[in-house]
């Protein structure tokens, strides 16, 4: 992407499925829709397009050949299913007229796919080979599916990081890297200057940053971010609040604001959006202010 380019992201398509009364309580959680509704993810899509977002983030977090698999969902239906959220994107992109809009295949993290939270924490026992292994053959088919972009988002930790790296150097597809974090540091605990180091000087990393994470993380970030590897950079944080695992409920006073994305791009960030529980809404002030 051009440096100097400011390209608005979505929101969350979890929140929106759920205020449209799709029920998530499901290991898969928004790729459970893949299956079972995908007119609703492309309407949500719509949604977002429509408030002035230019990235569609498609709805392959969570989705994998193992969770498929619990759900008597076999290898090559579970591909179709991929594809399929790549389709869904493209489409709504395509209704509202293609020129300047993105599609991003979301590869989420491995724990993601465990659906225990542990994408919040990282540290999984695996080596670098391992989860290397386990993201190429899901990040293979969404790359080949059409998406412009990969979005190797709510990365807990480096050694995911590196595995990520990996796989999409051997696709030579563009991707943008996106850490959760807390504070300075991964949700695992190293300093984001180790954490961004990862993706410097590799070119198919076209951006990095954080999502997933508090608004108030966001602009500290940003600044490590471009002084660690001069590339643009990518802010889409939640909504401030927390999720509670133990209650299953979210906790705690929204404090995303649009108000921030100026700074935001002052700062460096050429990606900018939110997470979980923001709304299209948000994203139509926030376009509104960043232009």
């Amino acid at each position: 992407m051009p440096d100097d380019a400011i390209l608005i992201g979505d929101g969350g398509l979890a929140t929106e499925l759920e205020a449209r009364g799709n029920d998530l309580c499901d290991p898969l959680w928004s790729a459970r829709l893949l299956v079972d509704a995908p007119d609703e993810i492309a309407a949500v899509h719509m949604a977002f397009f429509r408030a002035g977002a230019l990235i569609a983030t498609t709805a392959s977090y969570q989705a994998s050949f193992e969770g498929f698999a619990a759900r008597g969902i076999g290898r090559d239906d579970a591909v179709r299913l991929l594809r399929r959220s790549v389709e869904l994107a493209a489409a709504a992109r395509d209704e509202v007229g293609a020129t300047g809009r993105w599609v991003a295949a979301s590869v989420g993290p491995y724990g993601a796919a465990r659906a225990d939270g542990s994408e919040y924490r990282g540290r999984y026992g695996l080596s670098v080979a391992e989860l290397t292994n386990w993201h190429q053959p899901r990040a293979e088919v969404l790359a080949e599916a059409g998406a412009d972009v990969l979005a190797l988002e709510t990365v807990p930790d480096v050694d995911e990081a590196e595995a990520l790296v990996n796989v999409v150097r051997s696709l030579g597809m563009p991707a943008w890297l996106s850490y959760t974090i807390d504070g300075t540091r991964t949700r695992a605990g190293q300093p984001l200057v180790e954490a961004f180091a990862v993706a410097a000087g590799v070119p198919e990393i076209v951006a990095v940053g954080v999502n997933c994470c508090a608004p108030d993380d966001v602009l500290p970030a940003i600044e490590v971010a471009r002084a660690t590897t001069g590339k643009p950079v990518v802010a889409y944080p939640n909504s401030g609040e927390r999720w509670d695992e133990r209650r299953h409920a979210w906790v705690g006073r929204p404090r995303f604001s649009a108000q921030l994305a100026p700074q935001w791009v002052t700062s460096g960030a050429r990606i900018v959006g939110g997470c979980c529980r923001v709304r299209p809404d948000d994203i139509a002030e926030l376009a509104a202010l960043v232009r």
